[in-house]
């Protein structure tokens, strides 16, 4: 067979001849021959299967350059081509999970301005929280630079990084106790609450940036930042780096933060297992954080980096926010066997801390825990 005019080469491929130009132009996919005379470009009926790939890996929402890696790997190694889809589509479907749930919170926010969905004043009551927060040096370190706070609207724990770590950690969270000093949150908006925690959090990057300038080596400086507002029936979320928020819901213990870090990241593109990622060298290097050079990933300053969203609390409900001290060391089936069993918050926190340094206590390690109490009889709203 002979070479295909751009005409037929189209029908063939199911591209269209401009995006056929395109894909030239992008060096993508180039025609066996352009005509002197005419500059027509003509295809060879072997450039179909590349096409055809092509056109496949568009339909997949593929970026064109990546396409372009895809395919020149699909020449030489089909399986490591495979790999490359794999990972990208489970990018796709990580994001789209993260989408999902702004669409859920928006769809909830939105039916609570409807009169006729909002419920009245006379049927929301208030709940209560129980709480308590610990850190310890643990075994290894020298010094500790996570920090760990729980008030009666405010959880939160840092865990700071470099020579200035602990005092940048420190800053975040008295940024934040601000919201709760203020009583940001009870009766306010739920859009609100989000902007004002945003703007919290700008301002958190901020103080660690003005901490780190003082250090030798600011770029080295920073801290994770998760923490919870308390709004009475309502957790607020504000959440980046690799601490860790978690949820015992029903005897169901549920992780509702994501580790923005570089290994986790290449768990969500299929590039390593779970089980690989907890061995891994590289697992606690962050991809976001507040530091003394901005916000690490960050599009936009530190609200654009940090994750923030609201929970709904039921009775009976006990939340843990803690440090990789104990997440990166401590089983997570250990981790909910403490929540489940322990009696207070009180005696969560010291268990989980004890198992922390009787792994080893390789790292500082903090933990907040806190349960949800439906009110006491009588309480007024």
């Amino acid at each position: 067979m002979g070479l295909l005019t751009i005409g037929a080469f189209a029908k063939a491929s199911r591209l269209s001849p401009k995006a056929l130009r395109l894909y030239d132009e992008l060096g993508l996919l180039a025609p066996a021959r352009v005509d002197p005379v005419t500059g027509y470009r003509l295809y060879a009926p072997e450039q179909l299967e590349r096409a055809r790939l092509v056109a496949w890996l568009r339909r997949l929402g593929m970026p064109l350059a990546r396409i372009g890696e895809v395919c020149d790997l699909c020449e030489s190694d089909a399986a490591a081509a495979a790999r490359e889809v794999r990972a990208f589509w489970a990018r796709a479907e990580a994001e789209t999970a993260a989408r999902r749930d702004l669409a859920a919170f928006l769809i909830d926010h939105l039916s609570w301005k409807d009169p006729v969905m909002s419920p009245t004043s006379s049927t929301v009551e208030p709940l209560d929280i129980r709480y308590a927060a610990l850190s310890d040096t643990g075994l290894v370190r020298e010094s500790n630079q996570d920090t760990a706070y729980a008030g009666p609207r405010l959880l939160a724990v840092a865990d700071g990084f470099g020579t200035g770590g602990a005092p940048a950690g420190e800053a975040a969270v008295q940024v934040l106790k601000r919201l709760d000093a203020e009583g940001v949150g009870a009766g306010v908006p739920a859009g609100d609450l989000l902007n004002a925690l945003e703007d919290a959090v700008e301002r958190a990057g901020l103080a660690v940036r003005d901490i780190a300038g003082a250090d030798p080596a600011p770029h080295e400086v920073g801290t994770t930042l998760t923490a919870m507002l308390w709004t009475g029936s309502r957790l607020a979320l504000v959440h980046i780096g690799d601490s860790r928020a978690y949820l015992l819901r029903d005897g169901e213990l549920f992780q509702i933060t994501h580790d923005h870090t570089l290994v986790q990241s290449m768990v969500d593109e299929g590039r390593l297992s779970p089980e690989e990622a907890t061995s891994h060298p590289q697992r606690s290097l962050l991809l976001r954080a507040l530091t003394g050079t901005g916000v690490v990933g960050g599009a936009g300053g530190a609200g654009g980096a940090a994750d923030i969203r609201l929970h709904d609390a039921r009775p009976g409900d006990r939340y843990l926010l803690c440090s990789d001290g104990l997440s990166s060391v401590v089983p997570t089936e250990d981790v909910r066997h403490v929540l489940t069993a322990a009696r207070d918050p009180e005696q969560a926190v010291r268990e989980l801390i004890a198992l922390a340094n009787g792994a080893g206590g390789p790292d500082n390690v903090s933990c907040v825990v806190a349960d949800v109490l439906a009110p006491e009889p009588g309480r007024q709203p």
